[in-house]
């Protein structure tokens, strides 16, 4: 019913069906219960994240959304949206940064199944995201992430691959949308989304095992 400006933001913004399919997919697969969402935006893959949880059928199923900008830069659509498909029974939006949100969930001792991340792409706000995800989400579990393309999102992922033991799934989008490498035209094609799974048992490295990314 309604998109902010310019006209390309809806679908550059918007997780494209075809990879919200396979997000639900995974989840399912997964037999998520709790599942923690950084950024909600237009709501698409809040609906796939839903339908997944609704399809597991947990009779206690959570679905924690984070978005600090729902309202004053979205005008509340994806909440409304959510809110239509009777979601709001299953859904909880916090409106604080993802900094704060997600510290919050750790303090309250909140443990995930499965973590959706398409928030700020800027590296250290990603670097942070994944920080307190680490220690919400359970061991063995899945961190999905959008538009790994960009090379600030990449570069945080790799630090917790080389360091964290998260490992990637990488026949999770294997059939999902392309993009090429930091939106440029002439450079690599990749995946726009990304799976890893968290190592089970976790751990902590020495300081002295520091691997470069």
């Amino acid at each position: 019913m309604w998109t902010r400006g310019p006209d390309l933001d809806f679908p550059t913004v918007t997780l494209p069906e075809r990879d919200c399919d396979l997000v639900r997919d995974l989840l399912i697969a997964e037999k998520v219960q709790t599942v923690v969402e950084i950024g909600l935006a237009y709501g698409s893959s809040a609906l796939a994240i839903g339908e997944a949880l609704l399809a597991v059928g947990a009779p206690d199923a959570r679905h924690l959304v984070i978005d600090p900008f729902q309202q004053q830069a979205y005008n509340n659509v994806g909440w409304d949206l959510l809110c239509s498909a009777g979601l709001d029974s299953i859904v909880d939006l916090v409106t604080a940064p993802s900094s704060l949100a997600l510290a919050q969930l750790v303090m309250d001792g909140v443990v995930a199944d499965a973590a959706f991340v398409d928030g700020s792409h800027r590296f250290h706000e990603v670097f942070v995201d994944l920080y307190f995800l680490r220690k919400i989400v359970k061991p063995g579990g899945l961190i999905l992430l959008d538009d790994d393309y960009h090379p600030s999102v990449r570069a945080a992922v790799r630090y917790y691959e080389r360091n964290m033991g998260f490992t990637e799934v990488p026949e999770a989008f294997a059939t999902g949308s392309l993009k090429n490498l930091g939106g440029d035209d002439a450079a690599e094609v990749v995946r726009r989304c990304r799976a890893v799974r968290l190592p089970d048992p976790s751990f902590e490295p020495a300081f002295e095992d520091f691997r470069p990314f």
